[in-house]
């Protein structure tokens, strides 16, 4: 009995294999797009800002003000400087997206230099574009706070002096951050939508009622639906990291065999939600489309684009039930920080229950389809 078992089920994963090999589109989906995805977004998905235009308004027009001013335009950070002689000008700048940034120099701002009395420099920044503004605008106080201190303190005077340290991305590399989700990211995508057309291919295709007359079990079916998705997985997920590690220079920290197994429960987590969609669509299209339906909260509650710890509480609940959330938090965890057993337990123990619960999920389903 075991040994017919094995045998039916690896004829079922050998005929998986071949079908999605001999599909033009899937092979695409599997092979060619994730890695077109990880190049496109190790460029464009970028946490960085640069090459800012910015107007300039100087009522002073002091030695002091085009002191300050070219530290501005010697910062790689800064491209661009429209310097305009009124607050129309300044203002068409802005409203019109020329310039992402202004800066605004009143009259006195040379003569209180000299007098060493407080003066001000207005940065105005479009806040159309929420995080370019933000971090533009914390680029441009760094420049302006350290030109105060210098002009304000006399040398060798007594001071609290700050040091600065990034762990675990000393240099604050964005690339380090964005390509270490982006592996996650085009892992799960990739094994949910191979997952997810599984069976609703054989359903559109005409082939389901041959699969149900054969004499695989509803559990053999899965099983075999199950296995091809995931290897193909695992091996892309295997050479995304090694293409991030060797031409991106990004550090490996932690332990590989971690890595992979963390990858393998996840995947699994995954392979149950797939396996659900594609129990309960009848058409590819619409499992595409359910696909689609479940990624966009799913990354949205998973912490890449704000902290979990600042979405309301019900929301931090909910997260609790979203397996990317905690994929994410392994893969970065385990690449820059080089976490230990004890910590990927705690991320991976509510991982196996996700997997336990969506692979029972869609048994259930496949079974009741089925009946």
């Amino acid at each position: 009995m075991p040994r017919d078992f094995f045998r039916r089920v690896l004829a079922l994963i050998k005929k998986e294999f071949i079908t999605i090999w001999n599909d033009p589109k899937t092979k695409g989906i599997i092979i060619g797009m994730p890695l077109m995805q990880l190049l496109i977004f190790s460029n464009a998905a970028t946490m960085e800002v640069q090459n800012i235009d910015t107007v300039v308004l100087d009522r002073s027009q002091g030695v002091e003000s085009r002191e300050l001013l070219s530290r501005f335009e010697n910062s790689p950070r800064f491209r661009k400087f429209y310097y305009v002689n009124n607050e129309q000008e300044f203002k068409n700048k802005i409203d019109t997206q020329r310039v992402q940034i202004g800066l605004m120099l009143n009259n006195d701002f040379a003569r209180n230099v000299k007098a060493k009395k407080p003066t001000e420099v207005q940065v105005i920044a479009d806040g159309r574009q929420t995080n370019s503004a933000s971090i533009a605008s914390g680029y441009a106080s760094q420049i302006i706070s350290a030109y105060g201190k210098e002009i304000s303190h006399p040398q060798n005077s007594a001071g609290i002096n700050i040091s600065v340290r990034n762990w675990f991305n000393p240099n604050l590399e964005y690339k380090w951050f964005i390509l270490t989700v982006i592996v996650a990211m085009l892992s799960l995508v990739t094994t949910l939508i191979l997952t997810s057309l599984s069976i609703a291919r054989e359903r559109e295709l005409g082939t389901f009622d041959q699969l149900i007359v054969s004499p695989l079990s509803s559990f053999e079916i899965l099983l075999g639906k199950s296995v091809p998705p995931l290897i193909i997985a695992m091996m892309l997920t295997m050479i995304m990291t090694g293409i991030i590690i060797l031409f991106f220079h990004i550090p490996f920290a932690g332990s590989f065999i971690l890595f992979m197994i963390s990858i393998f429960i996840s995947l699994l987590a995954i392979v149950g939600v797939g396996l659900f969609i594609s129990s309960i669509c009848n058409t590819q299209q619409q499992a595409i489309l359910s696909v689609m339906t479940f990624m966009m909260p799913a990354v949205l509650l998973s912490g890449f684009i704000s902290p979990i710890e600042d979405m309301p509480i019900t929301l931090q609940y909910l997260t609790l039930l979203n397996p990317v959330r905690f994929f994410m938090v392994l893969t970065r965890g385990i690449f820059l920080k080089g976490i230990g057993i004890e910590d990927v337990m705690i991320n991976l123990i509510p991982l196996i229950i996700i997997a336990i619960i969506t692979l029972t999920l869609a048994g259930r389903t496949f079974k009741r389809k089925l009946g």
